[in-house]
C-alpha cells in the first residue's frame, strides 16, 4: 500500500491527491467486479449442492443471507451508507459458506457470517479499508471457537467421513485424481472438485477480473516445496482448499498487494506456507492460515515491490 497520500499539478489550483490504495472505491467497477466473481463461483457452488445435497444448499443461502444483513444492519445503525447493493457482503457470505463443511449446525454458518462481515470488514471502516480476508477471517474464528465442529465432513454418499488431506496426513492414505478433480469427495461445499473451480478462474482471468500473478505463483510455489519435501505435487494442488484458495481467495484486490512483484511474492509466501503447515503443522490445511498471515504482510511486500518516484530516496 502506498504510504500517504501523493499530489500532482503544475499549479496551486490544479493540484490533485491520489490517495492510498486499494483504489476499488467507484460503486459500478464493485458491482461488476462482485457479479462476476460470485457468478465464477457457480460451477463450485452447484457441484457442492449436487454432491452434498440441501444441507449444503441450505449453508450458502443462511450465511449468504446472513453476511448481507449484518452489513445493512451495521451501516444503518451507525450512519453510513447502505452498500449491500454492491454485491461485496453476499461474496463474503457466499465464499464462507464454500469453505465450511456441509454438516456444521446452522448457527456456525450465522456466526461465521456475523463476524466476517462485522469484525473482518466492518470495523476496519468497510470495503477496501480491511487488512484480512473477511471469509477466511470468519473461518478462521470458528475454526479457533469449535474446532471439532469444524472438523466434521459429510462425503457425497451421506456418510461421515474424512478429507483427502485428513487421510494422506493420519493414514497415508491418498485419493485418486478422478475424485479431485470431480468433486466425489469428502471436504468443504465448494472445494471438492476441481474443475468447478478452474472453471470459474478460466472466466475471472477472461474478463480480466483477476490477474495471473497471484495464482500461478501460489500453485508454483505449492508444487515445488511439494516435490522438495517428496510429496505428490499434483494431489496437493487439487486436494483441499489450495485451490479455492489461490483462485479466489488469495486474489481479493483489498488484501493483496497492487504491485505487479508484490502479487508474485505474496502468491509465493501463500504457497510455500500452505505446504509447510499441511506437512509439519497440527492442521491437515494450511491455506486458511497461509493466505492471512500473507494478508498482514501485504503492506511490507508493498513498501519494497512499489516503484520510487523519480528523484526520491531509498
Amino acid at each position: 500500500m502506498a504510504e500517504g497520500n501523493i499530489t500532482l499539478g503544475k499549479g496551486e489550483g490544479k493540484k490533485r491527491t491520489i490517495s492510498a490504495s486499494p483504489h476499488i472505491r467507484e460503486r459500478d467497477n464493485v458491482n461488476k467486479i462482485m457479479r462476476y466473481v460470485i457468478l465464477a463461483l457457480m460451477p463450485a457452488a452447484i457441484t457442492g449442492v449436487y454432491f452434498f445435497g440441501m444441507r449444503a444448499l441450505w449453508i450458502i443461502l443462511l450465511s449468504a443471507s446472513s453476511a448481507v444483513l449484518t452489513e445493512f444492519l451495521i451501516q444503518r445503525c451507525t450512519g453510513r451508507k447502505i452498500t449491500i447493493k454492491d454485491g461485496s457482503a453476499l461474496l463474503t457470505g457466499l465464499l464462507l459458506a464454500l469453505v465450511l463443511s456441509p454438516l456444521v449446525p446452522w448457527w456456525i454458518a450465522v456466526l461465521g457470517a456475523v463476524f466476517a462481515v462485522a469484525i473482518g470488514k466492518q470495523v476496519f471502516g468497510g470495503l477496501g479499508h480491511n487488512i484480512f480476508n473477511p471469509a477466511l477471517a470468519g473461518r478462521a474464528f470458528l475454526v479457533i471457537s469449535w474446532p471439532v465442529l469444524m472438523t466434521k465432513w459429510l462425503l457425497p454418499d451421506g456418510v461421515t467421513g474424512a478429507t483427502p488431506l485428513a487421510l494422506l496426513k493420519l493414514e497415508g492414505i491418498k485419493t485418486g485424481y478422478s475424485g479431485l478433480l470431480i468433486g466425489n469427495i469428502g471436504g468443504c461445499i465448494g472445494e471438492t472438485s476441481a474443475i468447478a473451480l478452474l472453471i470459474g478462474a478460466a472466466f475471472l482471468l477472461y474478463k480480466k477480473v483477476i490477474d495471473w500473478r497471484i495464482p500461478v505463483s501460489y500453485i508454483g510455489t505449492a508444487l515445488v516445496f511439494a516435490l522438495i519435501f517428496r510429496q505428490d505435487p499434483i494431489f496437493h494442488i487439487l486436494a483441499g482448499g489450495l485451490l479455492i484458495g489461490a483462485l479466489f481467495m488469495a486474489t481479493d484486490y483489498v488484501t493483496s498487494p497492487i504491485t505487479p512483484n508484490g502479487r508474485l511474492i505474496f502468491g509465493a509466501g501463500c504457497g510455500f506456507l500452505t505446504i509447510l503447515l499441511r506437512l509439519f503443522s497440527g492442521y491437515a490445511e494450511g491455506v486458511m492460515f497461509s493466505i492471512l498471515l500473507m494478508n498482514a504482510a501485504v503492506p511490507l511486500i508493498e513498501r519494497y515491490t512499489r516503484k520510487r518516484p523519480f528523484g526520491s530516496a531509498g
